[in-house]
């Protein structure tokens, strides 16, 4: 039986390619110490994630083990061998990473090289698919010229029709301390690939959301949006008049992806993984969403100041992921990706 090490594996996209290779008849270990409720307290807890996965999924096992520990990772990847290497496990917040600096960078950085060397010293032929942000962009697609429309704001150049390329700069911008730690990680994993001929790859991850999302204020904008929807609590717009806009893709359009590379794998690449222009939306498009399949309408406050190194407008082009993998596309549109959280907050806030 084919095996697989995902990082991060009761998140939102480590749970998912757990629940997708699982049902592909793989053996899976996932690797997950909570830290998501350690960055955001309670409501970032994700036990009831590893919970279902172990009531649910035979072929599944927890390990809690911190990705920080260089020695721990290394005996674990020797005594498991897998086929395939799925890092999903981050730090994921903009605003946390500036009052937690060396944890930020010790989760997103050092402990990717710890995954990367115990990988190469134990499986260097085994795919390795790092989790990478479209954050790695840092602020830089602001300069390009943008046009505000009523609900929007959106690309006055056609050079970014279609969206962000790969090709897009990742230097001398302002990331957060969150975004150029992540560039660590994401140079890394390209340079083990060019260096050592390993094959790995960076999905630079616009807005990854679904249903399995633990959504908070800080990280995860779909699914806290339509979290306070439905609770009726006040969502807090920073900057831009709420029309910035950024592309959703549904976790299992990635675990998908992630699939295909697994089967096909490349060195060294780098994949700008979003929903494209199709699947983008503003704050104000997506309170419409959310009010519409949860009946609710959005309380919502506005604050005149941007985060740090937001951007104003941002969607993927998805050319160079579909010319890689034809046969790979977005199955799940955005309006279906909204209901599907709408209904799994609603099943796990009449739970409570």
């Amino acid at each position: 039986m084919k095996k697989i090490f995902v990082t991060g594996s009761s998140g939102l996209i480590g749970s998912e390619v757990v629940r997708f290779f699982h049902e592909e008849g793989f053996q899976v270990f996932g690797a997950d110490n909570n830290q998501r409720a350690v960055f955001f307290g309670p409501q970032g807890d994700t036990r009831w994630s590893q919970k279902r996965m172990e009531e649910t999924l035979p072929n599944f096992r927890h390990h809690e083990i911190d990705i920080r520990d260089r020695g721990g990772v290394l005996a674990l990847l020797k005594e498991l061998k897998p086929h395939c290497i799925v890092h999903a496990a981050a730090q994921p917040s903009h605003d946390r990473a500036a009052d937690i600096p060396f944890d930020d960078f010790e989760t997103n950085a050092v402990a990717t090289l710890n995954l990367l060397e115990a990988a190469r010293q134990v499986c260097p032929e085994s795919p390795f698919i790092h989790m990478s942000t479209n954050k790695v962009y840092g602020d830089l697609p602001n300069t390009i010229a943008l046009k505000e429309l009523e609900q929007r704001w959106d690309y006055d150049d056609p050079a970014y029709e279609k969206g962000i390329p790969e090709t897009f700069s990742i230097d001398q911008s302002k990331h957060s301390l969150f975004g150029a730690s992540k560039v660590a990680g994401d140079v890394m994993v390209q340079e083990y690939g060019r260096y050592f001929g390993m094959p790995t790859c960076c999905l630079r991850g616009g807005c990854l959301t679904g249903p399995n999302h633990t959504g908070v204020e800080l990280h995860g904008f779909l699914s806290y949006l339509v979290k306070c929807n439905l609770e009726g609590r006040e969502y807090r717009i920073f900057g831009y008049g709420g029309k910035q806009v950024r592309d959703n893709i549904h976790s299992h359009d990635v675990a998908r992806f992630i699939h295909a590379f697994y089967q096909s794998p490349r060195s060294a690449e780098v994949y700008n993984l979003g929903g494209g222009k199709e699947n983008s939306c503003s704050i104000l498009e997506a309170f419409a969403l959310a009010e519409k399949y949860s009946g609710k309408k959005q309380v919502y406050s506005y604050v005149e100041e941007n985060r740090i190194g937001d951007h104003i407008c941002y969607y993927s082009d998805l050319s160079k992921m579909k010319a890689h993998y034809p046969s790979w596309d977005i199955s799940k549109p955005l309006h279906q990706t909204v209901r599907e959280i709408v209904e799994s907050w609603q099943e796990r806030l009449h739970a409570r």
